[in-house]
C-alpha cells in the first residue's frame, strides 16, 4: 500500500502551463504538488530553439523547461517525479492514484496534460516507428546527416520540422494533401526559400517502405490526392508532423469535450464541468496552442483555484 499525500492544489502536467499554475498556487500559500507526467517538460523538451518567448530572442526548449521547473520550486511548489494513472472526480477531496501507489487528495485539481503527437495509422508507420519513422524531428533528426527525408503534413509543425531537419539531411521532401500550408507565413517563407525543401502539393503518405535486416526505412509511396497515382521516394527518415491530440485519457469519461476530444472550460476561465477541476494549457486550447498562452492559462487555472478553495473554506 502506498502512501497518502493531501494538498490543497494537485497540479497534473508539467509543461508551461503546469510549472506556472505552480509558480501562481504557491505565491498564494496553497502549497500545491505538481506531478510531472509522462514527460517532464512537456513537448518543449523536444524543440530546440525557441523565438517566440518574451524576454528571449532566443532560448532552448529544454532550458526554458528547466528554468521553469526551477522557478516553481523556488516559489514553494513541490515537484514530483509521477504519473497519475486515475482520477475520481466524483467525490471531494479529489482523489488521483499515482504510478508509483501514492494516493493524492486534493481539494482543487489544475489539469496541465497537454497534448501528443498524432500518427496516421498507417501498418506500415507502425512497423517501422523508431526505424525510421519518427514525430520528433529534435530528439530523431542528428541521425539522418547527409540522408534524404520526408515530412508529412502542412502546419506549423510539419514546417518547423523540415526547417530543423535541413541542418542534418541532404534534401527534405514535404509531403502534403493540399497546395498551401496552413503554417505561419513567417514560417512559410522561409521554407519555400529553402533550397533542401521540396514540397510535393496534393499528395498523402500511402505507405513506408523498408528493409529488415537490418530494420529499416528506405522509401515513402505517396498518392496524388486527385488522380490516384502513386509516386516513390527513396529516403531515410519519415516524419509524421500532423498535429497533436489533447491527453485527455484521465478526464474522458468524467469532464465535458469538445472539438475533437479538447477539455471544455466556461469562457474566459479555466473552469471545467466539475467544480474544482481547472483545465490549462494544450489540453483544453484547440485554437491558439502557444507555450505562452499555456503559461498564461496556468496563471488564469491558479488563480480560479484559490478563488474555489477560498468559497469553500
Amino acid at each position: 500500500m502506498g502512501e497518502s499525500r493531501h494538498t490543497k492544489v494537485l497540479i497534473i502536467g508539467s509543461g508551461p502551463a503546469g510549472y506556472t499554475a505552480g509558480v501562481y498556487a504557491s505565491r498564494a500559500m496553497l502549497e500545491p504538488i505538481l506531478v510531472q507526467g509522462i514527460e517532464p517538460g512537456g513537448q518543449l523538451t523536444t524543440t530546440t530553439e525557441v523565438e517566440n518567448w518574451p524576454g528571449h530572442s532566443e532560448i532552448q526548449g529544454p532550458d526554458l523547461m528547466i528554468n521553469m521547473e526551477t522557478h516553481a520550486k523556488a516559489m514553494g511548489c513541490e515537484v514530483i517525479g509521477d504519473i497519475i494513472t486515475e482520477l475520481d472526480t466524483s467525490k471531494r477531496p479529489f482523489v488521483a492514484k499515482g504510478d508509483s501507489g501514492t494516493e493524492y487528495t486534493a481539494d482543487a485539481v489544475i489539469l496541465a496534460t497537454g497534448a501528443r503527437a498524432k500518427w496516421l495509422g498507417l501498418e506500415s508507420e507502425e512497423a517501422f516507428k523508431g526505424f525510421g519513422v519518427s514525430a520528433c524531428a529534435t530528439c530523431d533528426g542528428f541521425f539522418y546527416r547527409g540522408e534524404e527525408i520526408v515530412v508529412i503534413g502542412g502546419g506549423n509543425t510539419a514546417v518547423e520540422e523540415a526547417l530543423f531537419l535541413t541542418n542534418f539531411a541532404s534534401k527534405v521532401t514535404l509531403i502534403h494533401r493540399r497546395d498551401e500550408l496552413r503554417s505561419e507565413k513567417i514560417l512559410e517563407a522561409r521554407l519555400l526559400k529553402n533550397p533542401k525543401i521540396e514540397p510535393l502539393w496534393f499528395h498523402e503518405l500511402e505507405e513506408v517502405v523498408g528493409e529488415n535486416n537490418p530494420k529499416g526505412v528506405t522509401a515513402v509511396r505517396a498518392k496524388n490526392v486527385k488522380t490516384g497515382e502513386i509516386t516513390e521516394i527513396p529516403c531515410k527518415g519519415v516524419f509524421v508532423a500532423i498535429g497533436h491530440a489533447p491527453a485527455t485519457e484521465l478526464v474522458k469519461d468524467t469532464l465535458e469535450l469538445h472539438h475533437g476530444g479538447y477539455v471544455k472550460v466556461k469562457p474566459g476561465t479555466t473552469e471545467t464541468s466539475v467544480p474544482g477541476i481547472f483545465a490549462a494549457g494544450d489540453l483544453t486550447d484547440h485554437k491558439y496552442r502557444q507555450a505562452v498562452t499555456s503559461a498564461g492559462m496556468g496563471c488564469m487555472a491558479a488563480l480560479d483555484a484559490e478563488r474555489f478553495i477560498a468559497e469553500q473554506e
